[in-house]
């Protein structure tokens, strides 16, 4: 997973097409248009400023008042309305065109948000992003010097009491699940600034210039603890299910793909059956060498199940320790950019930029990994590859289950997804799109869909030379996917229950407790994006076929990626026109 995602309601910009030799007129029109309202846009929203990589405003924080948040959605009306009459659409070449649509489908999602869904009210997570990731990236994805990230994040901190004091106005009647979640992150960011900070900024806290904010942020912060856990706990009767409708209009703005809510679930629960086939299928190959001398089950419907389950459960035995599950994760990395380089994958970015770190706990409770890549207008700053190891108040039994699920053949697959070549190679090449709107303007189903995509394609060209516990975890982790879509649907429209999504996730998708449990507690913490895995990789894997079929002995693998990956992060519905593939 991706944690890159706009901040609300910001500004985007866009430069013209590099390599072209005299720009379209319309398409400079179109360029200059956004930048006449970036620098704007960054001065009214520092952190968004951060998140791009530019640092004019890394000592500030952003206005979360509800005028100024009022003022936002007035501003991303008037730029619709604006849009057409500045830039005339069809005087732009195609690649204009095209990033036009992109940047106006950006602002008819905002606008659809801000008129049916209020996160500062009904999401006390949302300031966390202001509180503590807002510093944390002043220290990991900045290429600033040392000094001045300090310096920056002294003043930046001296904001947080402000961001307390707007959520204390702003949060009225959210969820209960959310408000749990942000009172144990909160207890994080108090961490944070009581400790890892100093770690993170390399000072020393008796003689730092962070110390006196600092205090005054954790004072702040125990104060908004205290007030989330008395106030706002015992009044979050909130619902967290989206309702069928307003669903089914989020997920198609969402993924812009052309599909309805309709034809994902269809799709869905057909693949869902067409994998847990191909599962068995390699099941049954390793069960005479796990199991020796037993008989294999009936080949029925539950044998099929039984057979699946016994051979992943004695496969998960060989997994880690809680406290090693990073150094395990980088451990996977040489083996696989050798393969990539040796097979000719795709050309890795050099130098390699991605770091392996522990996730913060101010950032975990949504999933147990996330790529961070390095900001468009900061594109030499790190991307951050964060694990999760299972917390720490989790019984003994769910730790253990969770890394029965994370052992050492899903960890290589988590790092062909997040990192090579999936998540991390993906938006390198992104960053060096010419379009600007390309790389803010970020398309979750893109992301997703290559990253999921690129997990079937390095076994089918050979990784792990045909181990088959490798490749039934890569099945494992691609229903998990195609489940991420059905379990999106059924618990925001069809009034889920916890136990039925248990039974689905640990059932048909053979998730260990404590995996099924997190989904679970995902999938009410967000709605629709658990989609964007199953219809990008669909859109991927049916882009690629037919690219083969078309392009015959003359098709290369190496040079297709590159070509995929060179459009930049944008809607899939473009590919096929943007890389020449009949449909």
């Amino acid at each position: 997973m991706s944690r890159f995602t706009p901040v609300f309601f910001a500004l985007m910009t866009l430069v013209p097409t590099a390599g072209a030799a005299e720009p379209n007129p319309e398409d400079v029109k179109l360029a200059a248009f956004f930048r006449a309202t970036l620098d704007e846009d960054f001065r009214r929203h520092p952190v968004y400023a951060t998140q791009q990589g530019n640092h004019d405003h890394d000592d500030r924080l952003d206005d979360l008042s509800p005028a100024a948040r009022a003022e936002d959605v007035k501003r991303a009306k008037e730029l619709l309305a604006e849009l057409p009459k500045k830039v005339d659409y069809a005087r732009l070449s195609r690649d204009g065109q095209i990033d036009f649509e992109i940047w106006r489908h950006s602002l008819k999602s905002q606008v659809w948000a801000a008129e049916n869904t209020d996160p500062f009210a009904t999401d006390p997570r949302t300031y966390g992003e202001y509180m503590s990731d807002s510093v944390f990236l002043l220290f990991t994805q900045s290429t600033l010097p040392r000094e001045r990230n300090v310096a920056n994040a002294a003043r930046r901190i001296a904001y947080v009491p402000k961001v307390v004091e707007a959520a204390k106005v702003s949060i009225k009647n959210p969820p209960k699940i959310l408000t749990e979640i942000a009172i144990k992150r909160t207890a994080g960011a108090i961490a944070f600034y009581e400790k890892d900070i100093y770690e993170f900024a390399k000072e020393t806290p008796a003689t730092s210039e962070l110390t006196s904010p600092c205090r005054a942020a954790v004072a702040a912060l125990k104060e908004y603890s205290e007030y989330l856990e008395k106030v706002v706990l015992p009044k979050s009767e909130g619902d967290w299910r989206l309702g069928k409708d307003k669903f089914y209009q989020k997920l198609e703005l969402e993924l812009n793909a052309g599909l309805t809510g309709d034809e994902v679930i269809k799709a869905a629960e057909a693949e869902a059956d067409r994998v847990e086939r191909e599962m068995y299928y390699v099941a049954k190959q390793l069960w005479s060498k796990l199991f020796p001398g037993k008989a294999l089950p009936p080949d029925d419907a539950t044998g099929r199940h039984d057979t699946v389950k016994a051979v992943l459960d004695e496969l998960g035995k060989d997994h880690g320790k809680p406290e090693e599950i990073v150094q395990d994760a980088r451990k996977t990395v040489d083996k696989i950019k050798t393969f990539i380089k040796d097979k000719h994958i795709l050309t890795l970015p050099n130098p390699d930029q991605c770091q392996i770190i522990e996730m913060p706990v101010f950032q975990r409770g949504f999933s147990a990994a996330y790529l961070n890549p390095a900001p468009p207008l900061d594109p030499k700053a790190a991307s951050l590859y964060a694990v999760a190891p299972p917390p720490e108040d989790w019984p003994a039994a769910r730790r253990e289950a969770f890394l029965r699920e994370y052992n050492r053949s899903m960890l290589q697959i988590l790092t062909i997804h997040e990192a090579y070549p999936g998540h991390y190679v993906q938006l390198e090449y992104g960053n060096r799109n010419p379009s600007l709107i390309r790389k803010v303007l970020y398309s979750g189903v893109f992301a997703e869909g290559w990253a999921v995509y690129t997990e079937q394609m390095m076994l089918d060209q050979g990784y792990g030379d045909g181990d088959l516990a490798l490749r039934l975890h890569q099945l494992k982790f691609y229903i998990r996917a195609v489940l991420n879509a059905i379990l999106d649907h059924k618990m925001h429209c069809a009034n889920m229950t916890d136990d039925e999504a248990m039974k689905l996730l640990v059932g048909r998708g053979f998730q260990t407790e404590g995996e099924a449990f997190g989904k679970v507690q995902r999938s009410k913490q967000s709605s629709c994006q658990l989609s964007t895995y199953f219809v990008g990789r669909t859109a991927f894997y049916r882009l690629r076929q037919e690219a083969q079929r078309q392009q015959g002995d003359k098709f290369d693998l190496g040079k297709y990626h590159e070509a995929v990956l060179n459009q930049g992060t944008l809607s899939v519905k473009y590919l096929p026109e943007l890389l020449g593939v009949k449909k």
